[in-house]
């Protein structure tokens, strides 16, 4: 099979890989429908991650099943499925407290690499969610999108506890920001504040339930924040970017008593005692549970309720891989799709 691999920061290939096969009883091999390049990914594209050998790419995908393993029950080959970019048993406690991202099971889909042609998923019947059938082709990008980003961002949203009357903040404006937009609007958030300079990505914030726009980041964006809402702060603020700078933006931007939801990757956030302290605010986040929101998310898609694909404004065939990492890291494109 054909699949993009990682050699070095700014080096992906497209190349001749194994194709995957069932390894425990509990796997299954899906064909890729669709996958797409993460802004996590950008990490290791830039070097802030070491990337020490060669690696295959992406976590991300939505698919058909073709073959499942002896103790998998949930789903059947020819499924439709979409799945987390974590494999969980969605039985132990930990699943079943909402957080199957950190299953006691847990095994990173991502190591055998989703940008390709197949893909192996371990603990298939805890990962892997079944749509009501098979899709028409203009949803297979809002399903790729509830993979990852779109539950990643409703995460934030959940975790900040946005809600009817609340006033919603977002930092950052990749695709999981844009779509906690998206999760804070249909969770209920009165007003949703997104904090961004680019133009197209603020008319998407727009689309998404976005009330207001910042532009101002670090201290001047918490300050606009604070100035927009009577000097209080926001009741839920999500961050989606995982800088030292977005994390304090965050909290300086959250009110006494609020709450903040973190879901981007943290590199280098390293959090001052006295000032946290002091500000009185809640924190929560960390990997999403994907998993946790899938079946919602599935239906809402299914029912044509929300069309979180708009987040992908690049669409290229798996091969044109690196291209697509490029004009991610180039900002010319929120976030692009590969087509297998």
């Amino acid at each position: 099979m054909r699949g993009a691999v990682m050699y070095a920061p700014g080096d992906v290939r497209v190349e001749e890989r194994e194709n995957p096969a069932i390894v425990a009883p509990t796997d299954a091999i899906i064909r890729v429908s669709a996958t797409c390049v993460c802004g996590s990914d950008l990490w290791d594209y830039r070097g802030v991650n070491d990337v020490a050998q060669p690696t295959p790419a992406g976590h991300e995908y939505v698919g058909v099943v073709t073959e499942i393993g002896d103790e998998v029950t949930s789903i059947a080959v020819g499924d439709f499925v979409v799945g987390s970019f974590f494999a969980s048993d969605n039985t132990c406690e930990i699943c079943r407290a909402g957080y199957q991202s950190r299953c006691a099971r847990a095994e990173f889909v991502g190591s055998g690499g989703a940008q390709s042609e197949y893909l192996r998923v371990p603990l298939a019947d805890g990962t892997l969610v079944a749509t009501p059938g098979m899709p028409d082709d203009d949803l297979i990008p809002s399903l790729l999108a509830a993979s990852d980003v779109l539950g990643t961002g409703w995460f934030g949203a959940v975790a900040a506890e946005a809600g009817p009357g609340r006033t919603v903040a977002v930092v950052g404006d990749g695709a999981v920001g844009l779509l906690a937009v998206l999760a804070a609007k249909q969770l209920g958030a009165e007003r949703i504040i997104a904090m961004s300079r680019h133009e197209s990505r603020q008319e998407l914030a727009r689309e998404f339930g976005a009330t207001d726009i910042v532009a101002e980041r670090g201290d001047e964006g918490a300050a606009k924040i604070k100035e927009l809402t009577g000097g209080y702060g926001a009741h839920s603020v999500i961050e989606a970017v995982g800088t030292q700078e977005s994390m304090m933006q965050a909290i300086r931007s959250t009110r006494a008593g609020g709450h903040v939801g973190y879901v981007g990757v943290a590199h280098g956030v390293e959090l001052p005692g006295e000032e946290l302290f002091f500000a009185g605010v809640h924190l929560h986040g960390g990997p999403a549970p994907v998993r946790r929101f899938l079946p919602e998310l599935i239906q809402l898609i299914w029912d044509r309720e929300i069309d979180p694909g708009k987040v992908f404004d690049l669409a290229l065939p798996l091969d044109q891989a690196a291209a697509g990492y490029r004009a991610m890291d180039e900002r010319r494109a929120i976030k692009t799709l590969l087509k297998p």
